[in-house]
């Protein structure tokens, strides 16, 4: 049985993994902060799926910023695979807190990979890039694409990628970058525009919300699907040589035609609902990002399968099954 330590678990990206390698046959740990509420929600469904707490996943306190952890987790654990997807990932959070940011985004990378190499084991070791790193740079982004990060979080995770690659080069550590453009699902995070704007039209629908105040709306994505690209992180570990990879659709589309499709989805005119506000717009703003997945299509056998009106109908569809549920008394928190 494969092994694994996964950082950020208890996000969006971190339960779709955890579900994977799950599924894959691995023992699975998984580290989590301590906090004074549960912040375990996005497992709960990994734990239903299983009808119990999986006994294959062991979830551990720890933090990025605790190079003791994080150095004392891995020597314990000798995991086989270590996927690092934990970061304060909010971009425009990031303008507020760069300081922490950059510590827990960018300077953990090097805290983890110099604990791999100090302690002497053989793992191998996956980043999560983002594609933020590019920045003001013109679309399509690949692999030999300048970056020009537009925020703290996309400084940050420059800092992350180079250190990995410095680590691979330096050390022979089997360390690769997976650059992800936005990937979204009903696990998304609220604050996140995408999920913003989904859970908002399902609290239109249910009569427990008036309006959408959002910020720039000709902000221009490449949007996929979450558990196709946990799959792409997987894959990336399985090669015989560590290398980077842009995972994206290679579709473009704003944050207007988002809207758009989320409301159509219900039937309602999105412009009866939905204002803007300056206060929601970024410092400096990153125009357009879509990304060239190619190279992982060739090397990796990689594409995306969920359509952007898929997408955005499954989020739609995931809220407003939440909503209702806690409306009717249904929602019952299942404690990991």
């Amino acid at each position: 049985m494969k092994k694994a330590l996964v950082t950020g678990t208890t996000g969006q990206d971190g339960s779709y993994l955890v579900e994977l390698l799950l599924d894959k046959g691995y023992e699975v740990h998984g580290t989590k902060r301590r906090s004074s509420s549960f912040n375990t929600s996005r497992l709960e469904e990994v734990a239903r799926a299983e009808g119990h707490r999986p006994s294959d996943l062991i979830l551990h306190y720890a933090d990025l910023s605790d190079s003791g952890s994080l150095t004392n987790l891995i020597r314990d654990v000798q995991p086989d695979e270590i996927y690092n997807l934990g970061a304060q990932s909010h971009v425009a959070v990031s303008f507020e807190i760069p300081e922490y940011t950059a510590d827990v985004t960018g300077v953990s990378t090097i805290r983890l990979l110099e604990a791999i190499r100090a302690s002497g084991v053989d793992s191998r070791f996956y980043q999560a890039s983002s594609s933020e790193m590019f920045g003001s740079t013109p679309p399509p982004q690949n692999e030999e694409t300048p970056f020009h990060p537009r925020s703290p979080y996309g400084a940050a995770k420059v800092f992350s990628y180079w250190a990995t690659v410095n680590y691979r080069e330096a050390y022979g550590l089997h360390a690769s970058n997976g650059i992800l453009f936005n990937h979204e699902s009903p696990r998304r995070g609220e604050t996140f525009v995408t999920r913003k704007i989904t859970r908002a039209v399902a609290r239109i629908v249910e009569g427990v919300q008036d309006r959408l105040v959002l910020g720039n709306l000709d902000a221009v994505r490449d949007w996929g699907y979450a558990p196709e690209y946990v799959e792409a992180m997987w894959l990336m570990l399985q090669q015989d040589t560590p290398d980077d990879y842009v995972i994206a659709t290679g579709e473009a589309h704003t944050v207007r035609e988002f809207v758009q499709a989320a409301f159509d989805h219900v039937n309602l005119n999105w412009e009866d609902y939905v204002s803007t506000d300056p206060r929601y717009e970024r410092p400096s703003e990153v125009d357009a990002l879509i990304g060239d997945y190619s190279k992982a299509e060739r090397r990796l056998g990689w594409k995306p399968t969920t359509t952007f009106t898929g997408l955005v109908q499954r989020m739609v569809d995931g809220d407003l099954q939440q909503v209702r549920d806690e409306k009717a008394g249904r929602h019952v928190r299942v404690d990991i």
